[in-house]
């Protein structure tokens, strides 16, 4: 009767170390899973933001000039596309556009061509980004938008905007495409605000 006894004992007792035994287990196991779920988790979003980074961020390319920085005072505006290979007031032409806060980093996007200062052009940057929902604060940080409509410069035939507080210096030898030529109208609408903000 006690062997009976000390037999039930003893299984229980295995029973219940080779539970606690298979719940450690289980504990490291997941344990594990999670860390490594974490660590790919992390990796990817560092990859994400590096793309991103490349994607939205240039280096200066390879320019015929250095660039001398963004054109300051009245400008000379004139309107004057004229059909050929050059570039020309009154046109939108893709670019290399410096960041305001570091010139040598940059990327390609539209610019409206508002006239000339000496060999180079003078143009605004464009935008598809509708800043009329952020007005008062792009206002408030100095930067002034005007809308110009949509052409050609835009695959997708979306409207843009042109910024009309900052004027960037344009080499027509580093100008990458054509985008169209923007209406008479319009043009002078934007040239006037550029006056405005360049007394």
């Amino acid at each position: 009767m006690s062997q009976t006894l000390g037999n039930r004992l003893l299984n229980a007792l295995g029973r219940a170390l080779k539970d606690t035994f298979t719940k450690q287990v289980n504990r490291r196991t997941t344990a594990t899973k999670r860390r490594s779920t974490t660590k790919r988790r992390t990796t990817t979003r560092a990859r994400q933001t590096t793309r991103t980074t490349q994607r939205t961020t240039r280096r200066s390319p390879e320019l015929s000039r250095d660039y001398p920085g963004d054109f300051t005072g009245r400008p000379d505006i004139s309107y004057a596309p004229v059909p050929g290979n050059r570039p020309d007031p009154g046109e939108v032409v893709w670019s290399w556009v410096p960041y305001e806060e570091d010139h040598t980093e940059g990327k390609d996007r539209p610019v409206l061509l508002i006239g000339r200062d000496g060999d180079w052009l003078l143009g605004l940057p464009l935008t598809s980004k509708d800043h009329d929902r952020d007005e008062e604060q792009e206002r408030r940080a100095g930067r002034h938008w005007v809308d110009v409509g949509s052409g050609a410069w835009d695959r997708s035939r979306r409207p843009s905007e042109a910024r009309v507080d900052r004027i960037v210096r344009i080499n027509p030898d580093d100008v990458r495409r054509d985008g169209g030529v923007l209406d008479e109208h319009r043009f002078n609408e934007v040239a006037t605000e550029v006056r405005r903000h360049h007394p």
